[in-house]
């Protein structure tokens, strides 16, 4: 009987001991490239939240469904496909400046190419600023087929209640129609209602809690810090405009280097053959994309510069996510569409693998946290819940995907990339609990 129970527990102990080298293993792995390493091999990562969707596809196999259990729920909140620019001026103001220069001899023959570039592109951005473009249609295609084959469970159970809602934004609300209509061709008889109302906007992307918003000053203030220390311009200028007095005189060198890259990495929203990336060597996309991504984990992330508490602005959609959880009775899916704003802070909340890492030193941010690990183009959180079998009562399993690719969680669990759902539901309801608006 001693010797039975010693090897019980030798075993249960194993079992756990492997489970820690497994995720161990799956952290080392996913970050044993540096940034600038990824970046290098994949230059379309520095566009941060411009990124498409398509070029960052998952590669490994989603892991098999625990023995005895079966996925009866989707709860899941995405961001819109890629986009036209939303500002005008991101636009209009480069295109303007570099005309003012060609009309003053100021341009050199490189600087008149991406003049010629931006002339033949410039109307079609006219009446489109914000929307979805093609190439989103096409990646919430893709993501709704493949949500369809990894859970047929799910998705092709006769019958199935899909609900699907987005904010009231255009680009929005056809990301949500790309997505279901994948989803009804996969299967005729699912019952999917769509919804889109502004009595949806607190949770789908509400607006922030007053102690978030008096983070501003002290976040812009180091973010702006950065965006100097890791804009350097004199290589760029110089291959566009011949003059560096009048570049001096009426220019404002480092924010037109930011629109020239700005409008560079969001070219790949679009099926056409501009490119101008090429404009930027590869220290100008490395030094611009960090000065981003230092911005944006101290406006979303858990940054303890802006005390670590920036993703609780998506509170309420962490609410709503577990008070639906609580109402589900039967195979369904809950599906949600906004905004990067929304997944990325939500990731952080949700501390997915690395996402809610409270990083000191932001000269080393990228070590930990990535932004277009996070939230490119069509970026999607799923949690998706499983339950036994026999007699569909007991402990309820879930996973998280983060862009369809399985995600750690902030509690533990024998059996990664499962996570007890009781367990994990109060770690977040205490969390929910500890944010003092």
């Amino acid at each position: 009987m001693v010797f039975s129970s010693l090897i019980r527990i030798f075993a249960l102990t194993m079992k756990k001991l492997l489970s820690i080298l497994t995720i161990t293993a799956v952290t080392l792995t996913a970050q044993a490239q540096t940034a600038r390493e990824e970046i290098s091999a994949n230059i379309y990562l520095a566009g941060s939240n411009y990124l498409d969707y398509d070029r960052q596809l998952p590669t490994e196999k989603l892991t098999p469904t625990p023995k005895g259990y079966e996925p009866y729920y989707m709860s899941h909140y995405g961001r819109h496909g890629s986009r036209w620019l939303i500002s005008e001026n991101s636009y209009i103001g480069p295109l303007t400046t570099l005309r003012e220069a060609n009309e003053q001899g100021k341009l050199t023959e490189r600087g008149k190419q991406v003049l010629q570039q931006l002339e033949e592109f410039y109307p079609c951005t006219v009446n489109r600023l914000g929307d979805l473009t093609t190439v989103g249609e096409r990646q919430h295609h893709g993501i709704g087929k493949r949500m369809a084959q990894n859970f047929p469970e799910i998705f092709k159970t006769k019958d199935v209640q899909i609900d699907a809602r987005s904010t009231v934004v255009i680009r929005c609300i056809l990301s949500m129609t790309a997505e279901c209509e994948e989803l009804m061709a996969a299967n005729p008889t699912a019952k999917i209602h769509n919804d889109v109302s502004e009595a949806l906007q607190y949770y789908l992307n509400g607006p922030w809690p007053e102690r978030l918003r008096q983070q501003t000053a002290k976040r812009n203030a180091i973010r702006e810090q950065y965006r100097q220390k890791l804009t350097d311009t004199k290589r760029f200028i110089s291959q566009l405009f011949n003059d560096a007095q009048w570049v001096s005189d009426n220019l404002r060198a480092a924010s037109f280097m930011r629109q020239m890259f700005e409008i560079a990495t969001n070219m790949q929203s679009h099926d056409t053959g501009i490119e101008m990336l090429s404009l930027f060597n590869e220290d100008e996309v490395y030094n611009l994309w960090k000065a981003t991504n230092i911005g944006w984990y101290l406006e979303y992330g858990h940054a303890p510069q802006t005390e670590s508490i920036m993703p609780f602005s998506q509170l309420n959609l962490l609410k709503n996510i577990i008070e639906t959880a609580d109402t589900v009775t039967q195979t369904q899916a809950t599906l949600r569409f906004g905004h990067e704003v929304c997944v990325m802070p939500l990731a952080c909340l949700l501390e997915l693998d690395d996402c809610g890492a409270k990083i000191e030193d932001l000269d080393n941010l990228e070590a930990t946290w990535r932004n277009y690990k996070i939230f490119p183009m069509g970026c999607n959180i799923q949690l998706v819940f499983y339950r036994p079998k026999k007699g569909k009562t007991g402990d309820i399993l879930v996973k998280a995907l983060l862009n369809e690719r399985e995600a750690r969680l902030p509690i533990q669990t024998s059996q990664y990339p499962y996570y007890n759902w009781k367990e994990l539901r109060q770690y977040y309801l205490n969390k929910i609990e500890s944010f003092k608006p």
